[in-house]
């Protein structure tokens, strides 16, 4: 089988992009004419607004910088974050965005056991161990679109890995803290639970960062790619037992990170302001488009971050290539949500152009 390494993560993200932009592409017109009316980019669930202000300043810095390593910076990120979330220094290590740590963590946790994971999910993980010929348990969500912990329970028992995304994306749902705390209490003994808080700042359900603090079998995934903005630069941290993090570096962990990304970093997480200001505004503009939708008779998922999912009661694919003609992307369908769409909450000029879009296109279905 194909190696599970940076590769992989590359050529599978590589064609997952493809897809939708070529989908973007109009039917007849010139390539000079595709290029002057770029997408509205509503499939990746990055942030309209980019980095900060604060944080740009910083990064622009960085240009002046970068003929020498500057490992401090690196290091002064990590010794923020630690004194920010009250974590011993060792527990924390960054990374080239969170999904090479969680990529680390396949590689290192599951084998000889199995992956478990939610539908639908963050499927990467799911991607990445099927290539590897590992088994892979999918458990639905609940009735409530949260993890279901005891299906999850009872799938996991040969389980090396549980991955858990709260909130949940496509779906921007919760799983309890309470039902997560389960998770760790009832897993096998041997088994590691990574849980995946990349869209943690735009809701107000409590961290597991103490969870990774205090025990030797969690590690918490953080990003800069969501809410910060910062999903070109590629910065992540993961939390847990310097054990683990020791596991996880022999695939290639604790890497150089850019010293524009590491300042950019910094520059954010000193920002009292960002992300309340931030977490305001997505809720703003989510909420109102939400309920649009609802206007229209459609239902969608009780989203806590920048996307949910709008339920079309018909194949959703070709409403998301029609939108993709109008110049607007959207997620991709997960295969047992044949009927839902993902959308990233973007600006509200942005949500409004898909607005008028999907009126178009539905108009003619």
């Amino acid at each position: 089988m194909t190696p599970l390494n940076r590769r992989t993560f590359v050529s599978l993200g590589a064609a997952v992009t493809a897809a939708p932009l070529l989908a973007a592409l109009p039917a007849s017109g010139s390539a000079t004419q595709a290029a002057t009316e770029p997408s509205i980019r509503l499939n990746y669930n990055e942030s309209p607004l980019g980095p900060s202000p604060l944080a740009r300043e910083a990064m622009r810095k960085a240009v002046d910088l970068s003929g020498f390593y500057h490992y401090e910076q690196q290091g002064q990120l990590v010794q923020l974050f630690a004194r920010q979330n009250d974590l011993p220094v060792p527990r924390v290590r960054a990374f080239s965005g969170s999904r090479e740590a969680l990529q680390y963590a396949l590689c290192a946790f599951t084998k000889p056991g199995s992956l478990v994971l939610a539908t639908p999910t963050y499927d990467a993980p799911a991607i990445a161990a099927r290539q590897q010929n590992l088994k892979v348990h999918e458990v639905p969500l609940t009735a409530e679109h949260a993890h279901d912990i005891p299906g999850m329970l009872a799938a996991g028992t040969d389980a090396g890995l549980f991955y858990l995304c709260n909130p949940n994306n496509p779906t921007g749902t919760l799983t309890s803290r309470q039902g997560i705390e389960r998770l760790v209490a009832e897993k096998p003994a041997h088994a590691v639970v990574v849980i995946d808080e990349a869209y943690i700042h735009f809701s107000d359900a409590q961290s597991c960062l103490d969870l990774a603090s205090t025990r030797n079998d969690v590690i918490v995934l953080h990003t800069f790619s969501k809410l910060y903005g910062m999903a070109g630069a590629r910065l992540g941290l993961a939390v847990g037992h310097p054990d683990l993090l020791a596991r996880m570096r022999l695939f290639g962990g604790g890497n150089f990170i850019p010293v524009g990304a590491s300042l950019g970093g910094i520059a954010s997480l000193r920002d009292a302001d960002l992300v309340p200001q931030r977490k305001h505004l997505n809720a703003q503009v989510r909420e109102q488009s939400m309920a649009w939708f609802a206007s229209r008779g459609l239902s969608t998922t009780r989203s806590h971050c920048n996307c949910f999912m709008v339920d079309l009661r018909q194949p959703a694919q070709p409403i998301v290539d029609a939108l993709a003609q109008h110049k607007v992307l959207v997620g991709r369908v997960w295969p047992n949500w044949p009927d839902w769409m993902r959308i990233t909450v973007g600006s509200a000029n942005d949500m409004s152009a898909l607005h008028r879009a999907f009126a178009a296109v539905t108009a003619k279905t």
